[in-house]
């Protein structure tokens, strides 16, 4: 059980430090300015560390693996958000890139997880 505690504690700061750089990325520029997609780039930033830490106190797998799922969908979420604002120009090529190689790493490290709740 402590492996996959720090599993958890482990994707739960790599979502943790995506949510802060969303943040910092969403606050300047075109990005900033448009307010309906910077919020919900933030919001579905914030939704993944918040669900791996919900799912992380709940009392039995069923539910943990519930919230690790909400968690992963937010992920897709966020990954179609940046998609769409590369596409439109409000991040450029090197930033799209470093936040997809991010969110790779965080989605593979949380499908893991769900995968060995599952067990």
């Amino acid at each position: 059980m402590a492996e996959s505690g720090f599993k958890k504690l482990e994707i739960w700061q790599i979502g943790k430090d995506l949510a802060v750089e969303i943040y910092k990325v969403t606050a300047e520029g075109d990005i900033g300015r448009d307010f309906g997609l910077r919020d919900q780039i933030r919001r579905s930033a914030v939704s993944i560390p918040s669900n791996i830490a919900k799912g992380d106190e709940r009392d039995t797998d069923k539910e943990s693996i519930r919230f690790f799922y909400i968690a992963k969908g937010s992920l897709a979420e966020l990954r179609t958000q940046l998609q769409i604002a590369y596409e439109i120009g409000y991040i450029d090529s090197d930033l799209f890139h470093s936040l997809d190689v991010r969110y790779d790493r965080l989605a593979k490290k949380t499908g893991a997880l769900i995968k060995a709740r599952k067990r």
